[in-house]
């Protein structure tokens, strides 16, 4: 049976053939998939990537698509989008001050629920627009908070298919990056908070979403920060120093507002984004000698 045929039978969620997968991104680019899978319970992500496993098509997981560049070539084989696996759903946990969240919630929200519940410690994800699982996956953070900080736990399903807990002591979390099981996909995470004045975590976020509006070029389709800052530097500084502010590929283009943003104007293809970044990195290291790596993930055929 084609595994599209298969799917549309066995999961409950919604099942889509040829579908363009810019829709799904933050920076309204990227070509179509094959097949795009919507899970909306447990059992629907684990048959979901049972099938693709046993039909031996490539198999992609997306979460908010926040920190994704798609290229016009879109992907081939099965995609499985998160952002309908329990998007709503937050557990109270122990003494009031752990919750758990299922990787299709979106951190802003899981930030609003700490709120609710006067918990300290969120602050920092309420302007981060991503989901939960995918900040798990890239150790979200800024303002100098991280997911490491929080996190008690997370469940994932191994590229075998087998559930796992892991203990957050057990993981090495750095600067963007989580030693999770190689192929694994998030399901949830436990965060341990503490108990704060609601009118104080509010201002907090009032204050650093100020910021954020301030800094950013929040009014355009991006990625947010494309670079990581390297050692003792920020990828922004370097990028305005090498006279990129405002350079342009097609509908891509270096914010005028933040070096470290690649926006997109207008039409811009995933070529135009990899050419300015391509650009970018030459000149920053003709310039500086600074090799600048990549926050944002490339994926997909050209």
């Amino acid at each position: 049976m084609e595994v599209y045929e298969r799917l549309r039978k066995e999961i409950q969620g919604e099942v889509k053939r040829t579908e363009f997968l810019w829709k799904y991104t933050s920076y309204q680019i990227g070509g179509a998939a094959d097949v795009v899978i919507f899970p909306v319970s447990q059992e629907d992500v684990l048959k979901s990537l049972e099938i693709a496993r046993e039909s031996g098509q490539p198999l992609f997981v997306m979460g908010g698509g926040t920190n994704l560049l798609i290229r016009d070539g879109g992907i081939r084989g099965v995609v499985v989008n998160l952002t309908r696996y329990l998007p709503e759903k937050v557990e109270d946990m122990e003494d009031g001050t752990a919750l758990r969240a299922y990787a299709g919630m979106k951190m802003v929200c899981l930030s609003s629920a700490a709120l609710e519940r006067s918990l300290a410690g969120l602050e920092f994800a309420a302007g981060i627009p991503g989901t939960v699982g995918g900040g798990v996956v890239m150790n979200a953070g800024s303002f100098g908070s991280e997911m490491k900080d929080i996190l008690v736990c997370t469940t994932v399903v191994t590229k075998e298919g087998q559930l796992k807990t892991l203990e957050r002591a057990g993981l090495r979390m750095g600067y963007r990056e989580v030693s999770l099981p190689d192929g694994s996909t998030v399901l949830e995470a436990v965060v341990r908070l503490k108990r704060g004045d609601r009118e104080v975590i509010h201002k907090t976020i009032v204050d650093w979403n100020r910021k954020r509006k301030e800094a950013q070029p929040l009014d355009l389709p991006s990625a947010g920060s494309v670079f990581r800052n390297p050692e003792g530097r920020k990828a922004r500084e370097l990028i305005q120093e090498a006279g990129l502010s405002g350079y342009r590929v097609g509908g891509a283009q270096v914010s005028t507002k933040h070096g470290n943003f690649i926006v997109n104007t207008g039409g811009a293809k995933a070529a135009d984004v990899i050419a300015v970044i391509q650009e970018v990195q030459e000149r920053v290291f003709k310039q500086f000698g600074v090799a600048l790596k990549m926050e944002v993930k490339i994926v997909g055929d050209a």
